[in-house]
């Protein structure tokens, strides 16, 4: 394949935030490719297997975690980025660690730990990732964090574009390892970033369908969707539903991903640099105008039918108190922390909120119920919704 001027060049990395002195008996790697086996192998990407993508806690094996969710945005960057002549191995290793920083329960956890921490700067999924990256998960002797290059990090930090005003976490990081939150990222970041759109504005139609929370006639409303569930209609007349409806899901995914390669080339025609994509002023990895506006209202049916069902609005509160009774508990009395995590609290605050924050945003969502049903002596209920 050959490598597109604009893409990132792992042989010309800024470099990583320590110094390493490699002795070279652990392969011929690029520095991304380094960056994506560091992510794979951490402790903290293992815990998105028993996190929650949509629905908390599933009792069904067929439902997507953060784990398996990371797993498919990572296949679809790379057929993006493979086309696109980026690296691959920059654009998967960003896809696969996007979601490191997601406390157990996804938004509804965030939303508790924010709350309780609104005194002490807050929590942010996003600053998390690269909190948990560059900090917390230190596995080497003679660095904190997985040391990761700065390609990685300004991705992560940017996957939405620039960053005007930064919280405490991410400008914390940014002070010690600059970032130039100020420009957009490199085009393997900025397609990361819509392969993530792609995949779970898709997967989740599939968990949902599954689940019994979307109707399919109520679906096929979106006329776009409609074009496609017609075709699959005409090929695949015999096939049972199931299946159909799985095709319908890969056939939305194929539209997705061509329409951000044929944009997305016609938008770098003439770059010839990545410089050029970081100071472009936009993002050029995107859909085109008609696609944008056929995801926006997906995402919104999506809002409206299945993240704020009522049952799923059920199982999000009752989720939510349990983030929040865990960190009034871990507040409360210090004792109630794992001796490792208790022998490294600060005093001061807001060092003190910020490390119990950073306990309970690694839990996965069964050992942060199990936590609570220790520390308040009664298994939380209904928190699985399918």
């Amino acid at each position: 394949m050959t490598r597109a001027p604009f893409a990132a060049d792992p042989a010309a990395s800024r470099g990583r935030e320590f110094p390493e002195d490699r002795d070279g008996t652990r392969g011929p790697r690029s520095e991304f490719q380094r960056d994506r086996d560091r992510i794979i192998h951490s402790i903290a990407f293992r815990r998105l297997r028993s996190k929650t993508q949509v629905f908390i806690s599933p009792d069904g094996d067929h439902y997507r975690t953060r784990l398996t969710h990371s797993l498919e945005v990572a296949q679809i960057g790379r057929v993006i980025a493979r086309a696109l002549g980026l690296d691959e191995d920059l654009t998967e290793a960003l896809c696969l660690g996007h979601d490191i920083g997601h406390p157990p329960f996804g938004h509804a956890g965030e939303t508790a730990l924010s709350q309780s921490m609104e005194r002490h700067g807050g929590f942010d999924h996003n600053a998390q990732t690269l909190r948990t990256l560059m900090r917390l998960e230190s596995p080497y002797c003679d660095h904190e964090g997985l040391n990761l290059t700065w390609e990685l990090l300004e991705g992560m930090a940017k996957h939405n574009g620039p960053v005007a005003n930064p919280g405490w976490a991410l400008a914390e990081l940014d002070r010690d390892f600059p970032l130039e939150l100020d420009q957009y990222p490199s085009l393997e970041a900025q397609i990361a970033a819509i392969a993530d759109d792609i995949a779970y504005d898709n997967h989740d139609i599939d968990d949902g369908l599954r689940a019994g929370m979307l109707d399919l006639d109520d679906l096929l409303t979106l006329d776009f969707v409609a074009d496609q569930w017609r075709h699959v209609e005409r090929r695949f007349q015999r096939a049972p539903l199931d299946r159909q409806l799985r095709e319908l899901v890969r056939g939305q995914i194929g539209v997705m991903v061509n329409d951000v390669i044929e944009q997305t080339s016609n938008a770098v025609a003439g770059c010839d640099t990545v410089g050029q994509i970081r100071a472009a002023g936009r993002a050029l990895g995107t859909f085109s105008p008609q696609m944008q506006a056929d995801e926006r209202r997906l995402k919104k049916f999506m809002y409206d039918r299945l993240y704020y069902h009522p049952e799923q609005m059920v199982t999000s509160e009752r989720a939510r108190d349990v983030v929040a009774r865990l960190y009034a508990a871990y507040d409360q009395d210090s004792n109630l922390l794992p001796e490792s995590w208790r022998q490294s609290l600060p005093q001061a605050e807001p060092d003190r909120s910020r490390h119990i924050a950073d306990f309970i945003a690694g839990m996965t969502d069964r050992y942060a119920i199990d936590q609570c049903a220790r520390i308040y002596g009664k298994m939380p209920e209904g928190l699985s919704n399918v």
